[in-house]
């Protein structure tokens, strides 16, 4: 079982402050930022960032869909961490300044792969797929912070 690493950053030009604050926002600006990938969205716990628990469905192609329970916590400052109960699955959000009224976003999230050709195709194609729908998150988080 290899590990399976998916990574996306964006620049973007808001505070880095407030892009964090936008992204530790799970019970009011989190469900606005994210794609027809994810649904049945539900703030469990909390809901600003450390010690929220959050519920979602990740449908990354037309047959596969995670069901994810993450655990937020904030390690260190501009870093939020979603440990998924369901899987081996971590997401890692860091947020730092890039510049002046600027902030460099890099997600990375990370998991326990399937072996053999399935796994061999996992490790090819589910970086790219997760990639793009972190895109779409990263520019819609830009389009929301960047007012």
């Amino acid at each position: 079982m290899a590990q399976v690493e998916a990574t996306t950053e964006r620049v973007i030009a808001a505070d880095a402050e407030a892009v964090f604050d936008a992204l530790a926002d799970y019970s009011g600006t989190r469900p606005k930022l994210l794609s027809e990938h994810f649904s049945e969205y539900e703030v469990r716990e909390g809901g600003d960032g450390e010690g929220t628990l959050v519920h979602w469905k990740l449908q990354a192609t037309s047959k596969r869909v995670r069901d994810c329970l993450l655990e937020v916590s904030e390690p260190t400052d501009g870093e939020l961490v979603e440990k998924d109960r369901n899987s081996s699955m971590v997401t890692t959000w860091r947020v730092t300044p890039a510049g002046e009224g600027r902030s460099r976003v890099v997600v990375t999230s990370v998991w326990n792969g399937a072996g053999g050709i399935g796994g061999f195709f996992e490790r090819t194609f589910a970086p790219k797929g997760l990639g793009r729908i972190y895109d779409t998150l990263l520019a819609n988080l830009a389009a929301h912070t960047e007012k």
